[in-house]
């Protein structure tokens, strides 16, 4: 579980509840036409935006904002020099026992066991890196649509509020509920949008770029191997892919 995203996420709702507890009855930040002008039409505004399976495949995306897990880079390039001073020793067919946790990595070796060219393997997982960021690039690209729409909701519903304050202004009662569609309105959508929708979109924009990084070393260590290169050179290659105070060498 990535806790900086629940902690940050719940503090923050904590802090905003806290303060409208402490402002007064909490009931009164609660108005059921402003949550479907807000919570309601940003939803549908975003699905028409884009496919149906895209729409719902961002649920499941999203959930890697909250839980998920990402192999340390020294870890790979670890194992890679382990399969090179391996594939150097017996051949490819001595990965063929080798234990992967990694699947991309995997994908990488079992080509190579079975005797594939070394351009088809550098393009099919060339082509696997980018088709897995076009997936994790669309479900951030819906949470910050949400983002951008949410606050263009609340305006709507606060010239709604207005329009209907305006339209009752020789009833007094009829003042209040309007006012507080106006201005709810307008919480909500900074609410949704600052609050929940760009985060997520963030951070799954975050995961995406170290899912990335983590294919293309694994996919220079397979093609290393595949060339036959030292399996030293191979280490020195993929360290350069840690920041400089993890390769274990002085920086000049």
């Amino acid at each position: 579980m990535d806790l900086a995203t629940v902690i940050g996420m719940l503090g923050g709702i904590g802090f905003i509840i806290m303060a409208m507890i402490l402002g007064g009855d909490l009931g009164m930040f609660f108005d059921v036409p402003s949550v479907l002008i807000v919570f309601g039409g940003s939803t549908f505004v975003v699905l028409s935006q884009f496919t149906l399976g895209q729409f719902f495949g961002a649920g499941k995306i999203a959930g890697k904002a909250f839980m998920f897990k990402i192999d340390p880079p020294e870890q790979l390039i670890e194992k890679i020099v382990e399969m090179a001073d391996a594939a150097r020793k017996g051949g490819f067919l001595a990965l063929e026992e080798a234990e992967i946790e990694n699947p991309f990595m995997q994908k990488g070796v079992d080509m190579l066991v079975d005797g594939h060219d070394i351009e088809v393997v550098r393009e099919t997982l060339a082509k696997d890196i980018s088709m897995t960021t076009e997936r994790h690039a669309f479900g951030a690209s819906i949470f910050k649509g949400m983002a951008d729409v949410a606050p263009a909701m609340g305006m709507i519903g606060t010239l709604v509020g207005l329009v209907a304050m305006l339209s009752n202004m020789d009833d007094p009662k009829a003042i209040g509920p309007a006012m507080a569609v106006a201005l709810l309105t307008t919480l909500y959508g900074a609410f949704l949008a600052n609050v929940v929708c760009l985060p997520i979109a963030s951070k799954l924009a975050n995961r995406m770029e170290e899912e990335k990084l983590n294919q293309k070393l694994v996919l220079d260590g397979i093609v290393g191997i595949a060339d036959g290169q030292n399996p030293r050179v191979i280490e020195g290659i993929l360290k350069n892919y840690l920041a400089a105070g993890k390769r274990g060498v002085e920086e000049e």
